[in-house]
């Protein structure tokens, strides 16, 4: 570690602790309906919407009509990003020739899922598979409304906290509507502009044939990339235009751009937390939970550089020098860009897994095995480290009513948490969310180890092949590029990604099969949908119930006490659930790497 990457470190959280609070409190006073400064440009807008879809924005809905509004909002926006995609040969702005060919059945069900619940995994290389519409009319526009529906849900279960003895939580039309128009537009604009000023590319040109000086023949592929690149940062999508994704120079061009993009992923979760201050009429109880999602983010991306910076104790015998001098960088390069770095890349990994965007600037496949493990279990947190636009705020809410469950069973008294009791609807909504999100990373991640048996075949001597305890027998496991414990973390990785929303991979699985699509369609659909739902209910359960006064049996949830218990909850339910996965993955791979052969041999035959 040097000090100019640690120096990279502090002054990327030092900007989002100052934005925090000015755009959190713009974002109190739209969603509570007040006059913003956006107001004399973005009103008539609004109001042009209200009148086209028909709804008035004085009607609220109870909790059962909200999510109705969602679900509802999601089967058609799936249908309209399914069918573009299948129809893309008679559609316009295509002249790279794309048809519905290059889109199969089940591979059209995977994107059109993972950008309607914000994930935007990608098992397909988007410069050679969509055309120009598609990528503006269906995956960027689907970019704003999956994340001003995340947005709205939030804010929805803030009211449950805020309000007190009503049946209503808002309007979701108004909230979805409220979001896009006055944030996610504004800010997407402003962030593409400053994009296409630092080199992003944006045209709808076919894809330039160029001569390299060898005589071969070389595609530059480009298109509308800085319009939709803002926005899978601001509305923490990731997902890209390209490949690479933001590793790609026509995406992310200078350290100045890969520093704008981190800070647009973070901006509005940061910011929400504070929201949920002013409209609760505490911001003490905002800083807290600002304050929880900072310490768990330092500690993540510290750790993630340190083990990246440390390096390859494998390469370390074999003479290469891993540390860091005026001639090379040391620690780990491998699948790192070098106009990044190994800070750069381990900062950019910790936001991208924080927050639900998914977007890489390097390949956490190539982390060493405690590198890669920061983002992987960021994921399996449920994202609530800051976390995505909306998600983060609601899932670490969640989280926060379990802590006062916990701490409650530990007093013996009625938990509290602002002013609100938290009884048996909001705990078993809760757990319900957990529950269902752990079982489908869990569940798929084994399913997919497993199924459909293929003979091993036989050795040179006519005998059997055994399976290795690291290759089970699959079609699966086949997809993986690598085996043993590192083949296991690839294929664990895509389903934590999958159902926690955030679209990022190890790079290291071919996820692009029936299998693959259909399964990992199904996690991001119940990672989004099982964890909405359950939370929607807590919401207007919570919006019914009177606020109680604080008493001197009552828990503080805004100082230091509740900061550490939230953080505790946090970990030790992400630990206790996926311990035995990562113990099997990249801790055990660890071990392995530094010679552990006879831990790695205990640990295995322990979980055996």
């Amino acid at each position: 570690m040097t000090s100019y990457g640690i120096t990279q470190i502090v002054i990327f959280f030092l900007l989002i602790l100052a934005l925090t609070k000015p755009v959190g409190i713009f974002m109190a006073r739209l969603f509570e309906g007040k006059r913003t400064f956006l107001h004399p440009v973005c009103r008539p807008i609004e109001v042009f919407c209200y009148k086209a879809i028909g709804v008035r924005e004085d009607t609220e809905q109870r909790w059962t009509q909200y999510a109705g509004s969602l679900l509802a909002f999601s089967a058609i926006s799936f249908l309209f990003v399914y069918v573009l995609q299948r129809l893309q040969g008679f559609l316009p702005l295509n002249p790279q020739g794309f048809n519905g060919t290059n889109v199969t059945p089940d591979l059209a069900f995977n994107t059109a899922l993972s950008f309607l619940t914000n994930t935007n995994w990608q098992a397909y290389s988007g410069e050679s598979t969509l055309s120009y519409f598609v990528q503006m009319a269906a995956l960027t526009m689907q970019n704003f409304a999956s994340a001003a529906a995340g947005m709205a849900v939030a804010i929805a279960l803030v009211r449950g906290f805020a309000r007190q003895s009503v049946s209503t939580i808002g309007n979701f039309w108004v909230d979805l509507i409220r979001g896009t128009v006055y944030i996610l537009l504004p800010g997407a604009l402003i962030a593409a502009l400053f994009l296409c000023s630092q080199g992003v590319v944006q045209n709808l040109e076919p894809y330039t044939i160029a001569k390299t000086l060898e005589g071969a023949k070389q595609v530059i592929a480009q298109g509308p990339v800085a319009s939709q690149e803002a926005i899978k940062m601001l509305g923490t999508n990731g997902g890209g235009f390209f490949n690479a994704n933001s590793a790609h120079p026509f995406e992310n061009p200078n350290a100045l751009v890969n520093f704008f993009q981190i800070v647009l992923i973070f901006i509005i979760p940061a910011g929400l937390t504070y929201t949920f201050g002013v409209m609760i009429g505490d911001r003490r109880q905002g800083w807290a939970v600002f304050s929880a999602c900072a310490v768990m983010f330092l500690a993540g991306a510290f750790f993630c550089y340190w083990a990246e910076a440390n390096g390859n104790p494998t390469l370390t015998k074999l003479g290469v020098e891993n540390h860091a001098t005026a001639t090379q960088p040391g620690g780990n390069m491998e699948g790192k860009e070098t106009r990044f770095g190994i800070a750069a890349s381990s900062l950019f990994a910790t936001v991208t897994t924080d927050a639900s965007c998914g977007a890489v600037n390097s390949m956490h496949d190539s982390f060493t095995p405690l590198g890669g493990l920061v983002p992987l279990f960021n994921i399996e947190t449920g994202e609530v480290i800051f976390g995505g636009v909306g998600a983060g705020l609601y899932g670490i809410l969640l989280y926060a009513i379990v802590a006062v469950f916990v701490a409650g069973l530990m007093v013996g008294r009625t938990p509290e948490y602002v002013g609100k009791k938290i009884e048996g609807k909001e705990v078993k909504m809760a757990m319900l969310a957990l529950i269902c999100t752990a079982a489908s990373i869990l569940v798929f991640s084994a399913l997919s180890a497993m199924v459909h048996f293929e003979d091993p075949g036989k050795d040179a001597k006519g005998q059997p092949v055994a399976h290795s305890y690291w290759n089970p027998p699959g079609a699966a496991t086949a997809n993986l590029n690598n085996s043993g414990a590192h083949g296991f973390s690839e294929n664990l990785y895509a389903y934590s990604s999958g159902t926690g929303n955030n679209g990022s991979a190890f790079a290291g699985l071919n996820a692009n099969t029936p299998w693959y699509n259909l399964t990992l369609g199904l996690a991001m659909g119940i990672g989004r949908f099982f964890f909405l739902l359950p939370l929607l209910a807590a919401a207007g359960s919570l919006a019914a119930k009177r606020k109680v006064p604080n008493t001197s049996g009552t828990l503080p949830t805004h100082g230091p006490l509740f900061v550490g218990l939230l953080v505790g909850t946090v970990i030790l339910v992400g630990a206790l659930t996926f311990f035995p996965a990562l113990a099997l993955g990249p801790i055990v791979e660890q071990y392995l790497m530094r010679d552990g052969k006879l831990f790695s041999f205990f640990l295995i035959h322990l979980w055996s």
